[in-house]
């Protein structure tokens, strides 16, 4: 099933300054790897090491947070859009 990701305008330069990318996954999990093998530098700034989110970065689906969907293996349905925004902080 085919979702759409927007990574926020931070991010767009891991990604080929792409404002959406559309990928096949069933869950949140799978989008994350699916965008691993796609764009390796945007997945790096979006997850550590161990493939966990990094804590600066907020995912949401549609407009719910992934804490509201209870984990990384919430489920996507086809169309649905998970938009990628990392925090900004400073004085």
């Amino acid at each position: 099933m085919t979702v759409r990701v927007h990574p926020s305008a931070l991010l767009r330069e891991y990604c080929g300054c792409a404002a959406e990318l559309r990928l096949e996954a069933a869950s949140v999990r799978a989008a994350l790897v699916e965008l691993e093998r796609m764009e390796p530098r945007l997945h790096a700034s979006v997850c550590d090491e161990r493939g966990a989110v990094r804590r600066h970065v907020n995912l949401f689906v549609g407009t719910r947070h992934i804490r509201e969907l209870g984990s990384l293996d919430a489920p996507l349905a086809p169309g649905d859009e998970l938009s990628i925004i990392q925090a900004v902080s400073g004085g």
